[in-house]
């Protein structure tokens, strides 16, 4: 299933998405509910990850930076 990548101990909160942002951090945007917008995204702890193709890479339940090998070519 998923490895875990870095420890960064993320304490998530409701109403934000978490993600793995294009310079390797994990960052935060708040997400959009009806009329309120979304947006606004912040860094929430550095983590450094460099990505390999061929892997999922997304913030686990615990709060760390784990990656999935991608499903392709299934049927």
């Amino acid at each position: 299933m998923a490895e875990k990548v870095a420890k960064t101990g993320v304490s998530k909160e409701k109403g934000y998405l978490y993600y793995l942002d294009k310079s390797g951090n994990v960052s935060r945007s708040k997400m959009a509910r009806g009329a309120n917008k979304g947006g606004n995204a912040e860094v929430v702890a550095s983590a450094g990850v460099k990505r390999e193709s061929g892997w999922l890479y997304f913030v686990d339940k615990d709060g760390d930076v784990s990656r999935a090998k991608m499903a392709r070519g299934r049927k």
